[in-house]
């Protein structure tokens, strides 16, 4: 592939300095730059991305670790929107993932969704809607209240995607099992995070 350079390490004996680098090597074993069509940015680096245009309304997104999006609207292709509605939903995931397996195990399996459509109005995306789904059998009411807080505070806390939209997007996460049990005990409350 043109423009990916790779620095791969190779096991054997070595210094402090190179046990130092095969560890840096370890976090990023491929580090991919663009092709030399247009000149680096001064700002490149660390959390860089990119996309170059394919076609007409088509482009690749990429990445320094070497991986590729097809965008737009085409077969095989991923939409601006969708890959908003995506970075919501895996930095949520990513954010509650450590404190959720605390209390349902390292393996607990889980499934996050995103809705929303834009308004064809304003051109924008008026709310985000989050379903996140998880095996939560066995759990008592206590836990499952517990289990709702500790998620709505990961994800506040360290969603950084999250805390970069809102307030301008209302985004809320509906929990499923917690949520409509709690609405069914008839405590009057949605279970939809409020705005962050």
């Amino acid at each position: 592939m043109p423009g990916l350079t790779c620095f791969v390490h190779a096991p054997g004996n070595h210094s402090d300095a190179d046990a130092a680098q095969a560890a840096r090597a370890q976090e990023a074993t491929v580090t991919s730059v663009p092709d030399d069509t247009f000149p680096l940015p001064e700002e490149f680096g660390e959390g860089s991305v990119w996309a170059d245009r394919v076609a007409q309304r088509s482009l690749i997104g990429r990445n320094r670790r070497g991986v590729e999006i097809p965008i737009g609207k085409g077969e095989g292709q991923i939409d601006p929107g969708e890959l908003l509605k995506l970075a919501l939903i895996g930095c949520a995931g990513m954010s509650m993932d450590i404190p959720t397996s605390r209390r349902l195990g390292e393996d607990f399996p889980l499934r996050l969704w995103a809705h929303g459509t834009s308004d064809e109005t304003s051109n924008r995306y008026e709310s985000v809607h989050e379903q996140i789904q998880l095996d939560l059998d066995g759990l008592s009411a206590d836990e499952l209240r517990r289990l709702r807080t500790v998620i709505d505070r990961s994800i506040e806390a360290s969603c950084t995607v999250q805390r970069t939209v809102v307030p301008g997007t209302p985004v809320d996460h509906e929990i499923q099992g917690i949520d409509g049990a709690r609405d069914a005990a008839g405590t009057g409350e949605t279970g939809e995070a409020d705005a962050r």
